[in-house]
């Protein structure tokens, strides 16, 4: 198994995902672009101490960026939804 530090990037913290912690106890995170949802979990229940419930997962597209006169687009990535088991947080 990979190493659950290089598969979890960092959380992603909007007013959305605030709100969806705080009412689903659901949380958002940028994941590695080649990890599946059985190792998102894994690793989220190794870092944080916790009992997952369910993740889904997305592929976020690179936004249209303009430099000049040329147009190119950013980075995309990929985004889990983890879900936890009442009466767990983080």
């Amino acid at each position: 198994m990979k190493d659950p530090h290089t598969i979890i990037r960092k959380p992603v913290i909007t007013e959305k995902s605030t709100f969806q912690a705080e009412e689903n106890n659901s949380y958002i995170f940028k994941v590695a672009p080649d990890s599946n949802r059985i190792e998102i979990k894994a690793a989220i229940e190794e870092i944080f101490d916790v009992k997952v419930k369910k993740v889904n997962t997305l592929n976020q597209n690179g936004k249209r960026r303009r430099v000049g006169r040329s147009i190119g687009f950013s980075s995309g990535y990929k985004k889990a939804m983890v879900t936890l088991e009442p009466g767990f947080e983080i």
